[in-house]
């Protein structure tokens, strides 16, 4: 921080200065944010630093729009967004399956759905029936980790897993996210889910009854699973969001001339009752290649089935598939035949999908596509990173932590007592920051102060990310998308860093028709 270049080193300071800082340097930072509007706008042309916009798509890579010819998408959370209603519906409709098919309690039927007490990227132990969430470097961030609806204490973690709070990699999770041990629900449609195991655990824990906890992670999974059918007889139109800015983004693709595809592991019946009210009866005009139950990520990386097309009626044809045609509908398949049919390879297409490993990871390390990460959960985390209690709070948090960094040498009593204020300090102003994202497991992006095992897939799976699809409107087909250089540790950071975090990318001004 600025400040802490007028320190004195830790060789020539006392605990007096010690001592004195702290009410002093709060006052110095109150004083920066009651003038930090003149202060930036002397320092910097006008508008650079702005706050986030939740329209905004992030780079994690370089991207040119002007060398991508054909966008493909997923249809769940990628075309259509839903509202919170559904995740309510999915819970209830899961909850009475486990009851009513697998026999277990009436009572777990007296659990409500709890909306915001899961959140996406959460790990679950599935022998300890522990929901959690882990850092990018496999770390348990502690105070997250909860028996059914209950946090456990952090020493009670720490004797579960052999005195740390480290999961092995071989444990954490497989390359599509589902270890020996751990399970990460990286679908929006999975948070639900995660809320049904809670409450059920829940239950057996309050009445003592003893259970497998494996088991019933596995008769949760196929309650809560797969979404699209249960779904398929009910009207889901009436939790779809923001229709009319899918059909926006579909129709000025294609009247730019880039091809369009969609593949999906929801039926047919249920992409076309959705697809019908949000862009129209006339959807797959729009499309160059639909197809549905593809069984992703098997599709990316298997050639083991081949397409079969449907009729109008839905009904599977037995005809070989030659070629991928406009105005058909084909099943299955697999990409390496995708590829044969269409030639459509490298970073010429740009596939777009909400989950990191079974829409993005294949296509982004195997063959060479790029991807976008649709983010709904970046709508929300925005609106909190904008506020002044947040921003505040990072702020003293950071000047804590460099205070900690510069002045623990001091080995004195006084000069350990203030230490000591200052970690407790950061303890509670983290505990602060971690309850404005979500009371129970905060940030998806962040654990205390490192990237989560989210965040990190993140970044690793996709070349952009945004909220929503309708992002791409505030851009020109045109565009190149730049990802920001953040200095590494060993780096010293530039001063428009060290002004200005989080600069917004005008991507408004860039809006065509």
């Amino acid at each position: 921080m600025y400040i802490l270049y007028a320190i004195p080193s830790a060789a020539s300071c006392n605990h007096d200065v010690i001592r004195c800082i702290t009410s002093h340097f709060k006052q110095y930072f109150t004083f920066l944010c009651n003038v930090s509007t003149s202060f930036s706008a002397d320092l910097i042309p006008p508008g650079v630093c702005n706050l986030l916009n939740p329209s905004t798509i992030y780079a994690n890579n370089e991207v040119d729009l002007d060398e991508v010819e054909i966008y493909g998408f997923d249809y769940d959370y990628t075309l259509a967004l839903y509202s919170n209603t559904l995740d309510t519906m999915i819970y209830n409709t899961a909850r009475d399956f486990l009851v009513k098919h697998y026999k277990y309690p009436e009572g777990i039927s007296k659990y409500d759905y709890i909306p915001n007490f899961a959140a996406r990227g959460l790990h679950y132990d599935i022998q300890k029936g522990l929901l959690m969430k882990i850092d990018a470097f496999h770390y348990i961030q502690l105070g997250t980790v909860y028996r059914g609806l209950n946090p456990v204490p952090d020493e009670e973690v720490l004797e579960l897993y052999g005195g740390t709070n480290h999961v092995p990699l071989e444990e954490v999770s497989g390359f599509y996210g589902k270890g020996p041990v751990m399970k990460q629900f990286m679908d929006v449609f999975s948070i639900p889910e995660m809320t049904l195991l809670a409450a059920a655990n829940d239950y057996f824990n309050s009445n003592d009854i003893e259970y497998d906890p494996g088991h019933l992670y596995k008769d949760v999974s196929v309650s809560a699973f797969p979404h699209s059918d249960k779904l398929e007889s009910k009207d889901n139109t009436k939790y779809i969001l923001r229709g009319d800015e899918t059909y926006a983004v579909l129709h000025r693709l294609a009247s730019h001339g880039k091809k369009l595809f969609l593949i999906t592991n929801s039926p047919f019946s249920f992409v076309d009752k959705g697809m019908k009210y949000m862009v129209g009866k006339d959807w797959r005009d729009l499309f160059d290649i639909v197809i549905v139950q593809a069984d992703k990520p098997h599709f990316f990386n298997s050639c083991g089935k081949p397409f079969r097309r449907l009729d109008s009626n839905g009904d599977l044809q037995w005809d070989k598939i030659k070629s991928l045609d406009k105005g058909q509908v084909y099943k299955q398949g697999n990409l390496f035949d995708f590829l044969r049919l269409t030639g459509w390879r490298g970073s010429k297409v740009l596939y777009f999908g909400d989950h990191l490993y079974s829409d993005l990871a294949d296509l982004m390390l195997r063959h060479g596509w790029r991807t976008g990460a649709i983010v709904p959960e970046l709508e929300v985390e925005t609106r909190v990173v904008n506020t002044e209690q947040y921003a505040q709070g990072l702020t003293w948090l950071q000047a804590l932590t460099g205070l900690l960094e510069r002045m623990q040498m001091h080995r004195d009593p006084e000069s350990k007592k203030v230490l000591q204020d200052w970690l407790k300090e950061r303890e509670e102003l983290r505990a602060v920051t971690k309850n404005l994202f979500n009371p129970h497991f905060g940030s998806i992006f962040r654990t205390c102060h490192n990237p989560t095992y989210f965040s990190r897939r993140l970044c690793r799976f996709s070349d952009v990310y945004m909220a929503s699809i309708s992002c791409l409107l505030n851009y020109d087909l045109s565009y190149t998308f730049y990802p920001r250089r953040t200095p590494l540790q060993h780096e010293a950071p530039l001063w428009m860093d060290q002004l200005c975090t989080g600069l917004r990318r005008h991507g408004g001004q860039h809006r065509t028709g």
